[in-house]
């Protein structure tokens, strides 16, 4: 991959049952020689599809290139975990050619499509596409899943997401933002249900978006992988039930560059840190500084009030020793010539 390339990312969504793991599994035997990297998404405390993953991995996606969040939505955590797992995977020694997402089977997907806007990320990946799987008998017969009761019990043990919204809506709003939807387990329904299936996920998704019937997870992966729809782009023509509403906005973010003087005491730097996470609400800083009278730099990697520093290396002789931070927050709770004035700055820096 070209240096200047974006690492692709691909969304896959759809209910419990619907297919999801047994594609992933499908893709990770069959990567044409890419190496990916998976991301699995749950919310419950202790995942399942992340430890069947990783039974399954193999050289081009080997067991520490798949990471599980089980501590709920990943657009809702996005500063605790999703920044920081997308950074932990674009370090791998190699970098992964593709990253798969599976969400948690009742995911908006549209959020984190959102989630890709975040400054510290935005520039460095591209959702390739959104795939969404729906079980062609179960859509026929109006359940949009298989086991409707297993999904309403997985529904009832998440506090974080709306237990009123309809099943339908939910399934609604991921084939609209779908730029290709499988439909699985066409083997288990009649012709006439694949028909009727095919003419209802068309009409809720608002666009002619392609379907593949798919069978055990068994596609090409050139059909699914490189889709190039950058869709992190395009967030405003995916429809949603839930569009206009304030929860999961993770668009509206400040950022601030400021040089850092020269530190005499590190921790001085974690504790004013910690504060301002704490009475600011700052999201992210990272950076650097110069310590004196220690010949190595200091990099910061503060998220909320979890600051981690260590010495990465030695100064460059003709290096110009200049401790730098980069500060994100909300827009709403971002108060810049506070901030300046903490980190007692007196020349105008770069902010957005």
């Amino acid at each position: 991959m070209p240096e200047f390339a974006k690492l692709p990312v691909t969304v896959v969504t759809g209910f419990l049952g619907s297919g999801k793991t047994t594609l992933i599994q499908n893709l990770m035997r069959n990567t044409s020689g890419k190496r990916l990297a998976i991301i699995v998404n749950e919310f419950g405390d202790v995942g399942v599809d992340g430890d069947i993953l990783k039974n399954c991995a193999i050289p081009n996606c080997p067991a520490e290139n798949i990471v599980e969040l089980a501590n709920g939505c990943i657009c809702c955590t996005v500063a605790d975990d999703f920044i920081l797992t997308i950074e932990t995977l674009m370090g791998l020694n190699p970098q992964p050619d593709h990253i798969l997402i599976e969400t948690s089977g009742l995911a908006l997907p549209k959020p984190l499509l959102k989630a890709f806007d975040w400054p510290d990320i935005r520039s460095r990946i591209t959702v390739d596409g959104v795939i969404a799987l729906a079980d062609a008998e179960a859509v026929a017969d109006g359940r949009f899943a298989a086991n409707v009761t297993a999904v309403e019990a997985q529904r009832e043990t998440y506090e974080s997401i709306d237990h009123e919204t309809p099943l339908s809506e939910v399934f609604e709003d991921q084939m609209a933002c779908a730029d290709l939807v499988l439909l699985t387990k066409p083997d288990l329904a009649t012709p006439d249900d694949i028909a009727k299936s095919k003419a209802y996920i068309l009409d809720v998704s608002g666009s002619p978006v392609p379907i593949i019937e798919v069978t055990e997870g068994d596609v090409n992966p050139f059909v699914v992988l490189g889709l190039e729809a950058a869709a992190e782009d395009s967030i405003a023509a995916r429809k949603s039930h839930h569009d206009g509403l304030d929860e999961h906005d993770h668009e509206d973010f400040a950022t601030l560059v400021i040089d850092l003087p020269e530190l005499h005491d590190p921790d001085e730097l974690v504790t004013t840190i910690k504060a301002l996470a704490k009475n600011q609400n700052i999201l992210r800083i990272k950076g650097f500084a110069s310590v004196s009278d220690k010949p190595m730099r200091l990099l910061i990697q503060a998220v909320g009030t979890r600051v981690r520093h260590q010495y990465d290396r030695p100064w460059k002789p003709d290096e110009l020793r200049q401790g730098r931070l980069v500060i994100i927050g909300e827009h709403d709770n971002f108060n810049t010539d506070k901030l300046k004035s903490v980190f007692r700055m007196n020349k105008k820096e770069a902010a957005e």
